[in-house]
């Protein structure tokens, strides 16, 4: 083990820092892994982007936007909502329309929203929000890597994700970027950040050329994010999201003749999480037969989804043909009537 201040760590946090810029394509600004998984990166972005009394609208359409919800107001900001079915988008005109009415100080919105399987929508809502001068944070926990992110080209302020998505990283890291306006943002602020731990101010003084200890960077995780973006650069951001898109299409295929359904409409499907109706008496008990029969697991439904919906994985690694086939044939050794 090196310490979080020798050198040869050093060096490689330089290049973690550079390859996640890249990945999430920001220009001018910062990037760099918190120390947690991706809900600490949301609650970063939100207490140091946030005061008290702030608006705050949030597209809530799963359990990450009500999660979301929940850190506005801890952070004691106001959060409005505008809300859709889970397993639906928000039509981006009425987050628009809102946007335009309220002219709130922070956007959130949910690219890939985990517990549904749905791709919201995002540049016309940020288009909205920075013509009011409001910032848009953009959660992108499950999207990073398997399919694209633009900060700069969507108009992006703040972004977050997790390491054991697509990039097949351990959990324990949240990639995050903030571009100029987000870091003039939190240069004004009349309070300091709610978080000590979380305070970016004070962790980017770490992350920068000054290197002042903040707290003790997570060496073996950060290592382990590299390699990780080594892989994603040898791969080809083009070429993984191909990879990520066929194996979604053939598993979606394989489980409709299987008698599964699709819970998203077609052009909002995540390729990497896919929430299907399963058609079994007892859905719980297929996904234990499925986990000690043949070792695969499957995440049940989240929130209002519980016990009606499988949300399937593919991501990073595992978006693979082969482990498609692997699933289906398993689905088919226990039949229909399972």
């Amino acid at each position: 083990m090196v310490g979080h201040l020798d050198p040869a760590f050093l060096a490689v946090l330089d290049r973690v820092q550079e390859r996640l810029a890249e990945l999430f394509r920001i220009g001018d600004g910062l990037a760099l892994p918190v120390s947690g998984t991706g809900s600490a990166g949301m609650e970063a972005c939100l207490v140091n982007l946030l005061e008290r009394g702030d608006r705050a609208l949030v597209a809530v359409q799963g359990v990450f936007g009500e999660r979301i919800c929940a850190i506005v107001e801890r952070a004691g900001a106001q959060p409005l909502r505008v809300e859709a079915e889970m397993g639906q988008i928000i039509e981006p005109e009425r987050l628009v329309a809102a946007i335009e009415r309220e002219r709130p100080a922070l956007v959130a919105l949910v690219h890939a929203e985990t517990s549904t399987g749905v791709a919201q929508p995002v540049l016309e809502a940020a288009r909205a929000t920075r013509a009011v001068g409001g910032l848009v944070v953009l959660d992108c926990v499950t999207s990073l890597s398997g399919m694209d992110v633009r900060f700069d080209d969507w108009c992006i302020d703040a972004a977050y994700s997790g390491t054991q998505k697509c990039l097949s990283a351990p959990p324990g890291l949240s990639p995050l970027a903030f571009g100029q306006r987000a870091l003039e943002r939190l240069a004004r602020r009349k309070s300091p950040v709610q978080s000590w731990y979380l305070d970016l101010g004070l962790i980017g003084r770490y992350f920068g050329s000054d290197r002042v200890y903040h707290h003790t960077a997570p060496v073996s995780m950060i290592y382990a994010l590299d390699a990780a973006l080594d892989a994603v650069q040898r791969e080809g951001l083009e070429p993984r999201f191909a990879r990520h898109r066929q194996a979604h299409e053939a598993l979606i295929a394989g489980l409709q003749e299987l008698g599964f359904e699709p819970l998203v409409a077609a052009p909002y499907r995540l390729p990497m999480l896919n929430a299907v109706l399963p058609p079994y008496r007892d859905e719980a008990l297929v996904r234990g037969r499925l986990l000690a029969e043949h070792g695969i697991e499957v995440g049940a439904g989240l929130g209002k989804l519980a016990g009606r919906v499988w949300r399937i994985g593919l991501m990073g690694e595992n978006a693979r043909l082969a482990v498609v086939e692997r699933l289906l044939e398993a689905l088919r050794a226990l039949g229909r009537g399972a």
